[in-house]
């Protein structure tokens, strides 16, 4: 078992929502940390916990990102932050998996699954171990409290149930240090 660290500057937790029934926005957190205690001999050994700024959020429109740090969504007065725990991990092959954990957003904690791909490690320039996995669910953002919303006049309603969260994480090993 070994402990690994997120690299933020190659990693991203992305969402993407239903705007008024017709389009998409797509929107990610900038701030974010984790750890991964992965066994690379049983991956289902292994164990996942990432801590999300709830108010990095940024969906490219200020007056938006102002909205959803608000009461109306995020609270990130009252719920500075969002977290992910494993609670288990199925393997389906060498490269794919599910990873089973509590997913808490405003306070409210659900379970989801996790849709894995391992991507391989690669040796750095400068003698580090990264490690790269893609991840993705879908949620009902109603599930955590999230329910502002606003019916259209043509029929539907201005933010979507369904938020699909993509995730690319590329994790740095942590070298072992001598005794």
């Amino acid at each position: 078992m070994s402990n690994w660290t997120i690299d933020n500057a190659h990693s991203s937790i992305a969402f993407t929502v239903r705007h008024m029934m017709i389009s998409k926005v797509r929107g990610r957190f900038q701030t974010f940390s984790g750890t991964v205690a992965f066994d690379e001999q049983n991956p289902a050994n292994s164990s996942v916990n990432v801590q999300i700024e709830a108010s990095s959020i940024d969906t490219r429109d200020a007056k938006r990102n102002e909205h959803l740090t608000s009461p109306d969504f995020l609270d990130t007065a009252n719920h500075p932050s969002m977290s992910f725990t494993s609670k288990r991990i199925e393997v389906l092959d060498a490269n794919h998996g599910k990873i089973i954990g509590d997913l808490t957003i405003r306070g409210v904690t659900r379970e989801v699954v996790l849709e894995t791909e391992y991507n391989g490690q690669a040796k750095a320039p400068w003698g580090t171990t990264s490690a790269g996995f893609t991840a993705s669910t879908t949620i009902n953002r109603k599930d955590w409290g999230l329910t502002w919303n606003v019916a259209l006049e043509t029929g539907g309603v201005l933010v979507g149930e369904e938020v699909n969260i993509e995730i690319e994480l590329e994790l740095v090993k942590q070298e072992a240090q001598a005794e």
